[in-house]
């Protein structure tokens, strides 16, 4: 169970919990096994949810091998676009909807930091559990709905506007990477995925040790979140935000093209709020400090 996003882990779509369509070693025997190289690709890929002899087959193939066409989305429980859309669409609209409510309500900070807790801990058993479980993902929504309301009331309370602000950065981000990826200027391959992994966990691990020194130490820390440093910190936070995406994408796209089974359409939902929640976070922190 490993997710595009490092915050968190989820499964991929693929029955070893890989990301389906790369991570995985070449097969014994096979041409790119013999030059040692893992990206080539002589075969069309392996497809995960397909028994037996039947993973390389085309459709057509299928078609042909038993006499009728293959049976659609809707016929199989497979999942389709329509089912992220749909499960994507009432997972941040209920993110919405609770950040909306702390918002009008004014609730204390500390609410907000203990629902941003109970919100990480839901993501985690989530992680953990062999099957998307609605009722986890839409209980996390609920409590980080409630964190994003007060955490975005602090920075409108200092800096008016700038939660309208980052929201319309967020929107800019997510319809910039769909159409480099659609256009293929983003190429998901697993040297992007290990790239983007690396790139994440020394990000994570450089806040966290700013954090402990702010923590004990006082001040800003190392000053990773303040000042100049600050800004290219939260510029390299929303790139890789922007990344964590384009992993999102190449997950449902695969997922759909394997014919996963409709109730994974959760865990995309679920990732998707991920990486946006990451967005918007860091595109907060970040015109902040321009503002300042």
């Amino acid at each position: 169970m490993r997710s595009s996003n490092p915050v968190f882990s989820r499964r991929g779509f693929s029955r070893d919990g890989g990301y389906a369509g790369f991570g995985a070693a070449p097969q014994a025997g096979s041409p790119a096994a013999a030059q040692g190289n893992p990206y080539a690709q002589t075969q069309a890929p392996t497809n995960p949810y397909a028994a037996g002899d039947q993973q390389n087959l085309t459709p057509d193939q299928l078609q042909q091998m038993y006499g009728a066409p293959p049976a659609g989305p809707l016929q199989t429980g497979r999942m389709t676009m329509d089912d992220v859309v749909m499960r994507t669409g009432m997972t941040l609209g209920t993110v919405i909807v609770a950040a909306a409510a702390a918002w009008i309500m004014e609730l204390p900070v500390a609410v907000g930091f203990g629902a941003a807790l109970v919100a990480m801990v839901l993501g985690l058993i989530q992680s953990f559990k062999r099957k998307a479980s609605p009722a986890l993902i839409m209980s996390y929504a609920v409590f980080e709905g409630l964190f994003l309301g007060v955490i975005s009331q602090v920075y409108n309370e200092r800096w008016s506007g700038i939660p309208m602000q980052a929201v319309l950065g967020t929107m800019a981000v997510f319809v910039g990477v769909l159409a480099a990826y659609k256009t293929r200027l983003i190429r998901v391959n697993a040297r992007f995925q290990r790239f983007v992994a690396a790139a994440a966990i020394g990000f994570l691990l450089l806040m966290s040790v700013n954090l402990l020194f702010a923590a004990f130490g006082g001040g800003d820390g190392l000053g990773f979140r303040s000042g100049g440093m600050g800004i290219l910190f939260g510029i390299i936070g929303v790139v890789l935000g922007a990344a964590f995406l384009a992993l999102d994408f190449k997950q449902i796209e695969d997922g759909i093209s394997y014919g996963a089974p409709r109730e994974e359409s959760w865990l995309a939902a679920f990732g998707l709020t991920l990486s946006l929640v990451w967005i918007y976070l860091e595109l907060l922190r970040l015109i902040s400090l321009f503002r300042d």
